[in-house]
């Protein structure tokens, strides 16, 4: 979406990076939170096209902390990172006639989907894919990547981290977000609580090991607490609720009694950075009141163009214009948040390492 950028909206630009400097003062940022962990949103998806090999080795030279795969499941029950289960987006299997007939529509968490879904192909069916930029109109120079990379298996996405680390000496963490697992289990029989658990395991992954487990769910993570200790995180959008509780609302979700009964289950709550901060840029209760309960708080998503920033942050009416991300991640970091994720670790990186986030 395209706002008009008004002198009112400079103003407020400006207005938002003197309220974080003040809040910010005495003590700098970077005091504040040399903790902050960086988790690179699909890798560094501003650069490459999202969860790729490249993208996620982009992000670990940038420096993140984490790296966060988005897992959805083959036919023969093989993990692999894709933002949707719904593929026509991110692959190149819409151009493929050989799967013309995969096309179909389904039912997912209430919304009818028509496309091509990830747990009707095989892995090998998958490797022959080609992974493309999701939002070639924002970020039209990841286009050019487009047909170079492979859909990555959970266990390759491991294997980089692990050859990462060994050049690096740095611990590099994995920040795995399961998709739609009530619809994969209920709808078409495929148990990626299990899958995912088995598979950790056969990879050596133990809860001593940088691994937080996420989903807008709340039945996988209360089943991943009862047969794991892996740090477990609770995503909460800014509408709707979880698909596998109808009656439950996110809005309800981040009152002091909803992050009560998030704590029960979960080690941390994942919500959008609108829910943190109110429109003048100053914190809302939810980050005092979730750690207060004990619950880490990992914002989802700062990314750098105006189209995903708050109005007050757009630098032009460009969508792919560069927006205020320094004062947003001020923003946050203001707020007390635990952690952040985003598409453009290496900036967040920087940003950390400074404590400077002026405009």
């Amino acid at each position: 979406m395209v706002r008009d950028v008004t002198k009112i909206g400079r103003i407020l630009l400006a207005a938002w990076a003197v309220i974080g400097a003040a809040m910010m003062s005495p003590v700098s940022a970077q005091d504040v939170n040399s903790d902050l962990l960086i988790i690179a949103h699909r890798g560094a998806s501003g650069d490459r096209p999202e969860h790729t090999l490249a993208a996620y080795e982009r992000a670990i030279d940038q420096g993140a902390d984490y790296i966060e795969p988005d897992l959805v499941v083959t036919k023969d029950g093989v993990l692999v990172s894709r933002h949707e289960n719904e593929i026509s987006g991110t692959t190149d299997v819409a151009s493929r006639e050989e799967f013309a007939d995969r096309r179909r529509s389904k039912s997912i968490d209430g919304q009818l989907t028509a496309g091509w879904f990830a747990e009707d192909f095989t892995l090998a069916e998958l490797r022959t894919l080609r992974a493309k930029e999701r939002l070639p109109y924002i970020r039209p120079e990841n286009a050019r990547y487009d047909g170079l990379y492979q859909v990555p298996t959970l266990a390759e996405i491991v294997e980089l981290i692990r050859a990462k680390e060994a050049e690096t000496g740095r611990r590099i963490g994995i920040y795995p977000e399961l998709k739609h697992p009530n619809f994969m289990l209920q709808e078409e029989g495929i148990d990626t609580v299990d899958l995912l658990l088995d598979e950790l395991r056969d990879l050596g992954l133990t809860p001593d090991d940088p691994v937080y487990i996420q989903c807008f769910e709340v039945g996988p993570l209360q089943r991943l607490n009862q047969r794991s200790d892996f740090k477990l995180v609770q995503l909460i959008s800014p509408d709707g609720g979880p698909a596998d509780e109808p009656s439950m609302r996110y809005a309800e979700m981040v009152t002091p009694s909803g992050l009560d009964a998030i704590a029960e289950y979960a080690d941390a709550v994942g919500p959008h950075f609108g829910l943190i901060l109110q429109d003048d840029g100053t914190p809302k209760a939810l980050v005092k009141d979730a750690q207060a309960r004990g619950l880490k708080v990992h914002s989802w998503t700062l990314r750098r163009e105006n189209t995903f920033m708050p109005a007050a942050l757009q630098t032009n009416d460009n969508p792919r214009g560069v927006g205020g991300l320094p004062p947003l991640m001020g923003m946050m970091v203001a707020a007390g948040v635990d952690g952040i994720f985003t598409d453009h670790p290496g900036a967040a990186v920087s940003l950390r390492a400074s404590g400077n986030y002026q405009p």
